[in-house]
């Protein structure tokens, strides 16, 4: 089977994997859990709006139709209520950008994330919310500058997690390579990391995560810095790290 296949065979079964827990293994333990089978993908801006929003969108709605996911897209804010979160087991910021939450909003996620709900950050969703520190520690690290679109070389630096497990060791890409404020390993769980001497323009030095996850607050946060291009949300091996990330997230 060619390495594209094989990428493929994996896809598909962690989709029906989830699937089945989404359907089966939570649905039967709490039924009346109303955010087992439900997803909030947010794509509001107030800075930089990123091409790709509707394709990311997209993405996540066709994977999560064969999981058996309710995939609910907004840019209203007013979905971030405590009512309206309880729906969902899983709340994701696809390239987000600046202040897209009022007061009352942000601690309605952070309520929700207390309580257990999961998180997920796509690219931008570090350039966000710079001024409300939770956010800061959900996501993990916030946006400092980034070069030119170009072809780099990820490593994947643990296999173990639901994100990476289909990758191999190293990784050939083209995406937006962000640098960030500061260095996010000493609080994550570190993922993946580009080359620096791959590409140009990089400002890290030899140690760059690019994405990680954690347990904060009460719930588990994903974030990948993958994601800017409009081709990444029809790549097979970055649609099953982003789902990965989101089963990570819904506690799979």
């Amino acid at each position: 089977m060619s390495r594209r296949g094989r990428v493929l065979s994996r896809v598909v079964g962690m989709l029906a994997g989830l699937g089945c827990l989404v359907l089966l293994g939570p649905a039967c333990e709490r039924a009346t859990d109303r955010r087992s089978a439900a997803v909030l993908v947010f794509s509001r801006t107030a800075g930089f709006r990123h091409e790709s929003i509707p394709a990311g969108v997209a993405a996540i709605r066709e994977l999560g139709a064969v999981a058996g996911l309710d995939v609910v897209a907004t840019e209203d804010p007013a979905e971030f209520s405590a009512g309206r979160l309880a729906r969902y087991r899983a709340v994701v910021f696809l390239n987000t950008t600046g202040d897209v939450l009022s007061a009352a909003q942000q601690r309605a996620l952070e309520g929700y994330v207390r309580a257990g709900g999961g998180f997920v950050g796509v690219h931008s969703a570090t350039d966000t919310e710079y001024d409300w520190p939770f956010y800061g520690e959900l996501v993990g690290a916030y946006f400092a500058r980034h070069p030119a679109v170009q072809e780099a070389t990820v490593r994947v630096v643990d296999r173990t997690h639901e994100s990476t497990a289909h990758l191999p060791p190293t990784w050939v890409r083209t995406d937006e390579w962000y640098d960030f404020r500061g260095n996010p390993r000493e609080h994550v769980r570190v993922l993946l990391t580009v080359d620096e001497s791959s590409y140009e323009g990089g400002g890290m030095g030899s140690d760059h995560p690019i994405a990680w996850s954690r347990e904060y607050a009460g719930g588990r946060s994903f974030y990948t810095g993958l994601g800017h291009t409009v081709e990444s949300y029809a790549e097979p091996a970055f649609r099953a790290h982003l789902f990965g990330g989101l089963r990570y997230a819904m506690g799979a």
